[in-house]
């Protein structure tokens, strides 16, 4: 394991002002281009908040030789240089950082891994430690890393492992604050003491739970759908189905938001696109996100229709017509029953308040 006591040569990541510590000694040139004895070694960063940072660094350590360094820390707060006593005053979190060679072992695997130590469900805190300070959360240090970690959350919401919207956020990386020596890799400086805490948490509990009932596959379970969705939610996200017009959610709603699929949690479409077609049924002029839209020839009615699905959730979501207002002249004809609404104040909370400007 890379040690991290003698560091004396800060470096950064560039899109979030994270800064970490190499060894002078290493005579690495570039930052993090060449580990000493190894010749050339790519490195990148991942931060992760999954509550308390003892349980979180062990996992990703555990993943052999492409994980270089995993370190305990703070950020997301509105102070410098917090301590053990003072971050969750200064709005801190408690975050890992994981310093990795992607030759060797991909940001994925880094995702799944985070995913199989945290409840995604809980906005409160994780498991017996509760408040702000204790929240999930992922930071990407690039636009590649958001892009995969918003496709990795879609498609778990999509497995229907949760019973409950994931509502784990994912962030720009802010800056890092190593926390004190005496939390780094504590599970092996203090095993019984960390095996202790970890399983009175109720945080292995609750893993070992989910993830025997959700299996190894990565089908959705039927099952598990069933239970999350209502029948007519199910019907037609599962099996192509149609809402009555007018006796729906949100065909007449006006509040300001965002609309996600309510199997996997993606973001397709907004209120500030939203329209009154006068078909009874929720209409938008444009996609929110036009990656996460499907377009497929529906032949049904015997006629050619554009069916819209979602692309992480494949969720059956409505019709697409070129009959809408300008500026585009289409309408996206969607049924209430395969959307969720995000109301515009509770888009931070969801992760999701990258998309706050639209309503500024």
């Amino acid at each position: 394991m890379f040690s991290w006591r003698t560091f004396s040569r800060f470096i950064g990541c560039p899109a979030a002002g994270l800064a970490w510590a190499i060894d002078s000694q290493t005579g690495g040139g570039e930052a993090g281009s060449r580990q000493s004895g190894e010749g050339e070694r790519r490195r990148e960063i991942a931060l992760f908040a999954g509550g308390c940072f003892w349980c979180m660094e062990a996992p990703f350590a555990k993943l052999g030789g492409g994980v270089l360094a995993v370190e305990s820390g703070y950020g997301g707060g509105n102070t410098a240089n917090p301590s053990y006593e003072n971050y969750a005053a200064g709005g801190h979190v408690e975050v890992v950082r994981v310093v990795y060679d992607p030759d060797l072992v991909s940001y994925r695997q880094l995702l799944d891994t985070f995913w199989r130590q945290i409840d995604p469900t809980d906005a409160g805190g994780q498991f017996v430690d509760r408040g702000h300070a204790y929240t999930s959360a992922i930071f990407y240090c690039s636009e590649e890393q958001r892009l995969q970690a918003e496709a990795s959350k879609q498609e778990l919401a999509a497995r229907g492992v949760f019973d409950k919207p994931l509502v784990t956020p994912i962030l720009p990386a802010p800056a890092f604050y190593p926390a004190e020596a005496y939390h780094q890799g504590f599970s092996e400086k203090n095993p019984l003491r960390y095996m202790y805490y970890r399983q009175g948490s109720g945080r292995d509990d609750f893993l070992r739970r989910t993830w025997q009932e959700a299996g190894t596959g990565r089908e959705h379970p039927t099952a598990s759908l069933h239970r999350r969705l209502t029948p007519l939610q199910y019907e037609v996200t599962r099996n192509n189905g149609t809402e009555p017009p007018f006796a729906n959610a949100y065909w007449d709603n006006k509040q300001e938001g965002i609309y996600v699929d309510v199997v996997s949690g993606e973001p397709l479409f907004s209120s500030t696109d939203k329209y009154d077609s006068g078909t009874g049924w929720p209409s938008f002029t444009k996609a929110l996100v036009a990656e996460n839209i499907v377009e497929k020839s529906d032949w049904s009615l015997l006629t050619r229709r554009t069916e819209v699905r979602s692309k992480g959730g494949d969720s059956h979501l409505g019709h697409l017509f070129p009959d809408g207002p300008d500026p585009t002249g289409l309408r996206y004809c969607i049924n209430s029953a395969a959307l969720r609404f995000v109301p515009r104040d509770q888009l931070e909370t969801e992760g999701l308040g990258r998309f706050s400007r639209l309503f500024e």
